[in-house]
């Protein structure tokens, strides 16, 4: 189910510039919520890029040890040492 919130945000200065700046006639998008919608989907995009790249380098480490060094474990085992 999707959900619609509206938010207030205040910037001055700059930034309120800046903004305008990409905004209407002469920018990139024709009105700040568009804008805003933008940033916050790049803003997520990069956050699951760094999740992911950290999930692959710790699956590459796992990966890189010798088969002989693995240790059986209980699912019970896994979750206590996880907690840890």
């Amino acid at each position: 189910m999707s959900r619609t919130t509206t938010m207030t945000v205040r910037v001055g200065g700059a930034l309120s510039d800046f903004v305008a700046a990409n905004v209407g006639d002469e920018g990139s998008y024709e009105n700040v919520s568009e804008y805003i919608r933008d940033l916050i989907r790049r803003d997520k995009e990069r956050a699951e890029a760094e999740a992911f790249g950290r999930l692959k380098a710790e699956l590459a480490h796992a990966f890189a040890v010798p088969e002989d060094s693995y240790q059986p474990l209980t699912a019970a085992e896994v979750i206590a040492r996880n907690r840890t």
